[in-house]
């Protein structure tokens, strides 16, 4: 195909816990992922803090970038729409990540929505790509020149108009330019760093309830000559 040339699956880190970083004894950030190794001083979050945000569980997205032949993706569940009246959306993705440098230089994103039965191709993206040897590159095809994992739910485009860098992250800002449907009907993955992979499951809401009806009442009932007694 024409356009971004053949797809490399690149190093893609979940943004949760670094599969290789951890805490030494004396409460120093080990990175072990570094060559030689190095001790890290940088603030460590807060463990009551880390397993309250750990509870916020999100579907699950790969993030590719195309650039020069070249395609690098990672798992991620920090991507989402940021806006009603325009089809914006926002990444989040590591300043080290082999993706940013692409994503820089190529002026757009695409994100594949995985679906539940799909927790290899998520696990694949979030470790780095060399540790994978970049075994399985059927994880990727190109669908008009865009980086798409195959059988996700939906896939989108983006061209970046804007992006903030914060701390250790980059917050990308990209307007939707392509997409695709997938298997709309399959439940979504979820993931979160302390229940791990999930898949979505039955409705909250009883069958035939609406709670919305029921809190309009409430106002009813509130505006009633009686209750004003």
């Amino acid at each position: 195909m024409e356009g971004r040339g053949p797809i490399v699956p690149g190093p893609s880190p979940f943004f949760v816990d670094a599969p290789l970083a951890g805490l030494h004894s004396n409460g120093l950030r080990v990175d072990r992922c570094s060559r030689p190794k190095r001790w890290h001083t940088e603030p460590v979050i807060d463990p009551t803090i880390k397993r309250c945000l750990g509870q916020m569980i999100k579907g699950v997205q790969v993030v590719a970038a195309s650039h020069d032949g070249v395609t690098r993706a990672y798992t991620s569940h920090w991507v989402t729409q940021v806006s009603f009246e325009e089809p914006v959306v926002m990444a989040s993705l590591s300043k080290k990540h082999d993706t940013w440098p692409i994503l820089q230089e190529s002026g757009a994103f695409t994100v594949s929505i995985l679906a539940a039965d799909q927790i290899a191709e998520g696990q694949y993206f979030s470790y780095p790509g060399h540790k994978m040897r970049y075994s399985a590159p059927e994880f990727l095809e190109e669908i008009d020149s865009h980086p798409v994992v195959p059988n996700c739910i939906a896939w989108f485009t983006c061209d970046v108009f804007d992006h903030i860098s914060l701390i250790d992250h980059e917050l990308v800002f990209g307007r939707i330019t392509a997409s695709g449907e997938g298997r709309l009907k399959a439940p979504p993955l979820l993931y979160s760093s302390r229940h791990g992979w999930r898949i979505t499951g039955d409705k909250a809401r009883e069958p035939g309830v609406s709670i919305r009806d029921q809190l309009l009442a409430r106002i009813v009932d509130d505006t009633t000559p009686e209750s004003s007694t």
